[in-house]
């Protein structure tokens, strides 16, 4: 699984498989292992050279592939239009357009065949029957970029809370106390993600200072000019880059005191809530999907700009101060279990037929 909606698509789609549901797949590419014995019909993965021929391709081959196919219900994480469900699971193609300068955006919008497509197709998927957005700022783009509030559910991702157990962690933290890295007096944040610009390690690296260190997990681009920020804040000895993780991401959480995410545009936010399941405090931005899951002060701060960050991890230097609030956090991520976010497609599914079943008489 190569990012969060892969993540999420396979982890509910699972627990719907264990509650008793026929499901058959379909997709580019899958691991086995992710397919859980489910059927699995491959779309051709064509137009590689482009982003947005592929996704055109992608929608046209698989409405070829469920012609005929009679599913009760049809639920897509993919661009698409044959489906009677759509998880959205980022803001807008019509959003990221509304970022650029005035004359670019016009070309944007009104020249480039590029464009075209991709808003045609959006505008599409956006028409499916049912539509389910994974945080409340993505039901909001929605709402905003296409007056869509009909039939919107918010489904936010899960967090395995037997894996990402505060007792777990604390089995994995030991080691670190006795080691001779031991960073044991300092704050320890953790921050986990590629797209380093976007998930605000520009602001991040600023915001560490005496008695904090950060450790960065992830392939961000250009690791070399976060490298030259730090050096430049004068704090390259207190930042561990650590790349990408393959093995078992929890050993870095075990070493983290917090898990801070200030992004500058985020559909959701997995590290902050695995952060909460694992019982530490957390700091993330209040543009993020996730920051519906924080109250201020009571399980972790709502921060972007670096003098915000900071003030929290001085705040955060107090150990009692990070205990309480990694409690309340945990109690707080124990409502978003994949189990739960399982039983609210159900709920969407039955929906669906039911009306579909009165429309028909």
């Amino acid at each position: 699984m190569s990012g969060g909606a892969e993540r999420y698509a396979v982890e509910v789609t699972r627990r719907l498989k264990a509650r008793g549901h026929d499901i058959h797949l379909y997709s580019r590419f899958l691991d086995e292992s992710a397919a859980d014995g489910m059927p699995h019909v491959r779309v051709p993965d064509r137009h590689t050279y482009s982003s947005v021929a592929n996704s055109l391709s992608f929608a046209r081959e698989a409405a070829r592939l469920l012609e005929g196919k009679r599913y009760d219900v049809i639920h897509s994480h993919e661009r698409g239009y044959r489906q009677d469900v759509l998880t959205v699971h980022t803001f807008s193609y019509r959003s990221g357009l509304e970022r650029y300068p005035f004359l670019r955006r016009i070309d944007q919008t009104y020249l480039s065949p590029r464009s075209w497509l991709y808003l045609w197709l959006e505008k599409r998927q956006m028409t499916s029957p049912r539509l389910v957005a994974v945080s409340r700022v993505i039901r909001e783009d929605i709402r905003k970029q296409y007056r869509r509030t009909e039939e919107v559910k918010v489904i936010t991702p899960g967090v395995d809370l037997d894996w990402f157990h505060p007792e777990r962690i604390a089995e994995r933290r030991a080691p670190f106390k006795t080691h001779p890295d031991d960073t044991s007096g300092e704050l320890v944040v953790l921050f986990v993600g590629g797209e380093f610009r976007r998930k605000g390690l520009d602001r991040l690296i600023p915001a560490i200072g005496q008695g904090m260190r950060l450790i960065v997990v992830g392939r961000g681009e250009k690791p070399e000019h976060y490298r030259r920020l730090a050096a430049g804040c004068g704090v390259e000895q207190r930042i561990e880059f650590v790349g990408h993780v393959d093995d078992d991401i929890r050993k870095y959480y075990a070493r983290a005191d917090v898990v801070a995410l200030p992004s500058l545009r985020e559909a959701f936010g997995m590290s902050i809530l695995e952060g909460m399941a694992c019982g530490l405090p957390v700091v993330a931005s209040p543009d993020a999907g996730v920051a519906g899951l924080i109250e201020e002060g009571k399980n972790g701060f709502l921060a972007g700009e670096v003098g915000e960050l900071h003030s929290a991890f001085l705040r955060l230097q107090d150990a009692a101060l990070r205990k309480e609030m990694g409690k309340r956090a945990r109690l707080a991520a124990e409502a978003y279990s994949w189990d739960r976010a399982a039983a609210g497609y159900e709920e969407v599914f039955v929906n669906l037929l039911d009306s579909r079943s009165k429309r028909h008489g």
